[in-house]
């Protein structure tokens, strides 16, 4: 009996430190009040991994924060920022709108908004996309995301 008492508190110990992620929405800051200040206070986390690429140029020698890999026999950059990864905001450009890091550097940074369509969550944001797959600026260079990545939106803790 005491065992099972013991392992009951142990579950319970585990289960309240867990983070509560719950997708961030316009409705959710609006109902919390946050300003642009309390946004960059807060930890986000992508709901998905969100996966870019660019053409390698022979010419170039910098490599951003991903891996040179060969995909159809072209030299491809790929970065990849996995599930569950935080970052903060940087600055919100616009109203509803935030740039987010995943890097140690104010520099590296994608966008998410709110999409109406899909219950007001903060979606990865792109220049333009065709067939779920979308060109994005990162550290100043373009690059295309996968087709997953086009429905990976932002998370927040909410304890």
């Amino acid at each position: 009996m005491k065992q099972l008492v013991l392992l009951a508190f142990i579950s319970l110990l585990f289960a309240s430190c867990s983070k509560n992620l719950v997708p961030l929405t316009s409705s959710l800051v609006e109902e919390k009040g946050w300003s642009e200040t309390d946004l960059q206070r807060i930890q986000f986390y992508t709901s998905n991994d969100i996966i870019i690429q660019r053409e390698f140029r022979n010419n170039e020698t910098d490599i951003v924060s991903g891996k040179v890999r060969m995909v159809d026999g072209r030299k491809v950059e790929e970065v990849k920022i996995k599930k569950g990864t935080p970052g903060v905001v940087i600055y919100s450009p616009r109203e509803k709108k935030l740039k987010i890091s995943f890097e140690k550097d104010d520099l590296t940074y994608l966008s998410f908004g709110p999409n109406p369509d899909r219950g007001k969550r903060f979606y990865l944001l792109a220049d333009e996309w065709n067939n779920k797959i979308g060109k994005v600026h990162y550290q100043g260079k373009e690059y295309y995301t996968s087709p997953r990545s086009a429905d990976v939106f932002l998370m927040v803790d909410l304890e």
